[in-house]
Order: C-alpha cells, then sequence, then structure tokens
C-alpha cells in the first residue's frame, strides 16, 4: 500500500491535523478546480486517528491522493461506534458524496443498512465483503505476504518461539495470523506460536504489555496488526533487543532497529482504481480481491536489516512471492474458513 515517501505521509497528517482544529470532525475538503465540470466528492470513515502511521493513515493518504490524482474533493471523520458509522454513511450519502469509504470489516454492516438508501452513493469497505449494487468490499489477500513474513521470521528466531498481536480478532487479522503461522512452520514444523488480543487498536501501553509478556516467554520475533497500538509493541522490541514486523503501511522507518520488514497493503493503489470506476461509471457493488498478483499487497523488506536473515529464507520467501504472482499458490487453501466471521461471535 505505501510507495509515498515518510514527509509526504507528515505532511498530510499536518493538513489533516491543521484543518480538523479549524473546522471539527469535517478534516479537510478541497476547492473546485478552475474549468473543471462535476468533481468527484470522495469521504473516509477511519475506526481510529490517522496518525498511526498504519492502516488509517494509509487510507487517509490514499484519499489524499485521489485529491491529488483526480482532483477530487475529499472529506474524513473518525467514527468510533457502529452508530456512528451508519450516522456519517447516511450524512456524506445526503450530501450526494459519489465514494464513501469506510475504512475496516467493521464497517460493513452499517453500509448494507444505508447503501439502498442512496443509491447514487458508492460505499467501499476494506477487508469486507458485503455487496449491494452500490456497496462493494475490497478483500486484500494480507495473508499471502504474511505467509513469507512467517518464513523470515522463523528463520531468525533463535528461541523458536513467535508471538502474534492484534487490536482485535477480527476474520482477516485470524487469516493473516494462520498463514504466518503456516509460513513460518514451513521453515521450522516445531516452531511454537504464541498469540495475543489487545482488545482494541489503540492502547499503545496495553500493547506494550502484551508485548513484554510475551517476550517473557521467548519469543524473539512478533508479526503484530494492531494499528496505533503496535507502537507499544516497537517499544517492547526494542527495549528487549527482539525483532518486529510492520503491517498495512510501510513501518519500516517507524522502527528501523527492530523492523525485520512490512507486510503492507497498497490502499492508496486500491483507492485510485475504484474511483476511477465511478469517474468512468461502470463501478459495480462486488467484493473486489486484491493481492500479490496485483502489486497491492507486499512483503517490504527493511534494507537495514535484511543482512541478518538467512539467503536461504530469502530465497524461499522470493520463490513463494514468484508462485504467488504466477497464482499458482495458495497461502491458505481454505480461505474461506479464515476470512468469514465465526458462527457466534460476528466480527470487523
Amino acid at each position: 500500500m505505501i510507495k509515498s515517501a515518510i514527509s509526504r505521509f507528515t505532511l498530510g497528517i499536518l493538513a489533516a491535523c491543521t484543518l480538523a482544529a479549524c473546522g471539527g470532525k469535517q478534516a479537510d475538503s478541497a476547492a473546485d478546480s478552475a474549468g473543471a465540470g462535476p468533481r468527484l466528492k470522495v469521504a473516509l470513515l477511519t475506526p481510529g486517528p490517522i496518525s498511526d502511521r498504519s492502516w488509517n493513515g494509509i487510507a487517509y493518504e490514499g484519499l489524499v491522493g485521489l485529491r491529488d490524482s483526480l482532483g477530487a474533493e475529499i472529506s474524513h471523520i473518525q467514527t468510533r461506534t457502529p452508530a456512528e458509522f451508519e450516522e456519517n454513511f447516511r450524512q456524506y450519502g445526503a450530501q450526494g458524496y459519489a465514494m464513501v469509504i469506510g475504512n475496516g470489516f467493521e464497517y460493513q454492516e452499517p453500509a448494507a443498512r444505508v447503501a439502498g438508501a442512496y443509491p447514487r452513493t458508492n460505499y467501499v469497505i476494506p477487508s469486507g465483503r458485503a455487496t449491494a449494487a452500490n456497496l462493494a468490499g475490497i478483500a486484500f489477500a494480507f495473508e499471502e505476504a504474511s505467509y513469507q513474513a512467517g518464513i523470515i521470521a522463523a528463520s531468525v528466531s533463535r528461541s523458536n518461539k513467535l508471538g502474534l498481536i492484534a487490536g482485535q480478532e477480527f476474520p482477516p487479522v485470524r487469516a493473516s495470523f494462520e498463514a504466518f503461522t503456516r509460513g513460518a512452520r514451513s521453515v521450522k514444523p516445531d516452531i511454537e506460536v504464541i498469540t495475543s488480543y489487545i482488545g482494541n487498536w489503540e492502547d499503545v501501553s496495553a500493547a506494550r504489555e502484551q508485548a513484554l509478556a510475551q517476550i517473557g516467554r521467548g519469543v524473539d520475533v512478533i508479526f503484530q496488526n494492531a494499528d496505533a497500538a503496535g507502537l507499544g509493541i516497537f517499544q517492547a522490541a526494542r527495549e528487549k533487543k527482539i525483532l518486529a514486523f510492520g503491517t498495512n503501511a510501510n513501518q519500516n522507518d517507524v522502527a528501523p532497529d527492530v523492523i525485520l520488514g512490512s507486510v503492507v497493503i497498497d490502499l492508496p493503489k486500491a483507492f485510485l482504481r475504484i474511483a476511477r470506476e465511478i469517474q468512468a461509471g461502470t463501478f459495480t457493488g462486488r467484493v473486489i480481491n486484491l493481492g500479490v498478483r496485483d502489486e497491492v499487497v507486499r512483503l517490504e523488506l527493511n534494507a537495514q536489516l535484511k543482512s541478518r536473515i538467512p539467503a536461504a529464507a530469502l530465497a524461499a520467501s522470493d520463490s513463494v512471492g514468484g508462485l504467488l504472482r504466477n497464482g499458482s499458490f495458495t497461502a491458505l487453501q481454505d480461505l474461506q474458513s479464515w476470512t468469514n466471521p465465526p458462527a457466534a461471535s460476528g466480527a470487523k
């Protein structure tokens, strides 16, 4: 998801914060271009802060990219509860927005309830699978690059113990954790994998404590998917001199001394693809599957720590990457059972 430089990302965050301070929740909207026709209006709802340098930050970068590349009028709101999800979906529909993005699996049910009332607004849910005539879910094959990360993690582990930490146990997270584990066990069949969930995506302190607890049990590499809370995991990794992985955004520069690499989702690329469909009038509600083969998901290794990875592991990861790109390898053969919510719990 992430080819933009950190400096550009930071400028986007500063712009968002400045506008939010002046105008409340409506983070930003661009002025009309001279001589242009009706502008594409795009809104983004995020469940957490765009300063997380992860899932929400890269989504905001994608939103800004639509403004810069397509001249779109953009707006951003951080929402915290399902009631706010639905309320803001309705507000943007009433205001005539052409594309409204709910950034996460948890937005799909509110979007499905609202979409029928605003047929001219197209609702897009990253990591979702709900569909309607004007509702699309983007199913990212995050598990593909997670499998590669598992190969790398097992190869560098000296304790033979790996850690998995996430904000909540949502189906896409479970799928990536299972794929990571399978990748690790393709290298070391007896490797131990310890899994923890924080309970939210923002509590840096709780994430740090979860990481320290795992490290206390012998874990020496942690694969995390925790958004803003993940910063606490990196803190613990640095304190105890172990290694970790970034996710969603390219987080290698967040803690370059401990992050081996990042499993990246190129949200800007995905958003641009869908926005162009909407502009062209060819958008249809469906599940949009994007992965390594589409150059939307990838493992981005940290150049500063690459020398610590055995050559055989690098070759194995690269080989799997090639197979993923040509469609001859599936990280999870039984993918459906991992990406659908458990029957009893529902999910993100």
